[in-house]
């Protein structure tokens, strides 16, 4: 059922999301208009690659348009709440494709049989894996803040400022976050022997 829309160019954020939890088609649309550049530049941050990051849009203002009653605006801003709903279904994304990628065998480059770099050598590959797969590993044992300022950091390439307003928290938490973050993921990691004398 089409809601008639009460909202237009002034009303503001907490009235847009009032308005899409009610099922107002206007107040998605002017959602989009006001957000949807931050969104799509956010997805093609975090995946390097305009294709997905339109599908991640898409995908992330449907999951908005769906979930439109569980926003809190106690919790923090609109623009902050389909930041994350954008950040996390892209994270998704590039964890999907990077386990698809781990399964695919590239049977190409048979002229490269004999070579003898680093790069070839199925051992260093082996050993690359084992750790992406450490990395990933200790990022789940973090504490939800913790893990997405660090993914939004070395993932996303923000800097501490863009997070902070990103989740509306100060810099100063931001901080105190991608420390404890990294102590943390360094400790896990060098616990696994993944972090030694190189």
């Amino acid at each position: 059922m089409r809601v008639l829309s009460r909202i237009g160019p002034t009303s503001t954020d907490a009235d847009v999301a009032r308005s899409l939890a009610g099922g107002d088609l206007e107040a998605l649309a002017l959602l989009y208009d006001r957000y949807g550049a931050l969104a799509f530049s956010l997805a093609v941050r975090i995946l390097g690659d305009q294709g997905l990051a339109e599908d991640v849009v898409q995908d992330s203002f449907l999951n908005v348009w769906n979930g439109a009653a569980s926003f809190d605006s106690s919790r923090g801003s609109v623009r902050a709440w389909l930041c994350t709903v954008v950040r996390n279904r892209a994270i998704d994304v590039l964890r999907g494709r990077s386990s698809h990628g781990r399964r695919e065998v590239d049977l190409g480059g048979a002229e490269n049989v004999g070579d003898t770099t680093l790069d070839s050598d199925p051992w260093r590959r082996v050993s690359a894996a084992m750790e992406r797969d450490a990395v990933r590993d200790a990022l789940g044992t973090l504490p939800v803040e913790q893990r997405q300022a660090v993914e939004l950091a070395y993932y996303g390439g923000y800097s501490q400022r863009e997070i902070a307003q990103i989740s509306n928290v100060p810099v100063s938490t931001v901080k105190g976050r991608m420390r404890l973050g990294l102590e943390k993921l360094h400790s896990y990691l060098a616990g696994k022997g993944v972090l030694g004398d190189r």
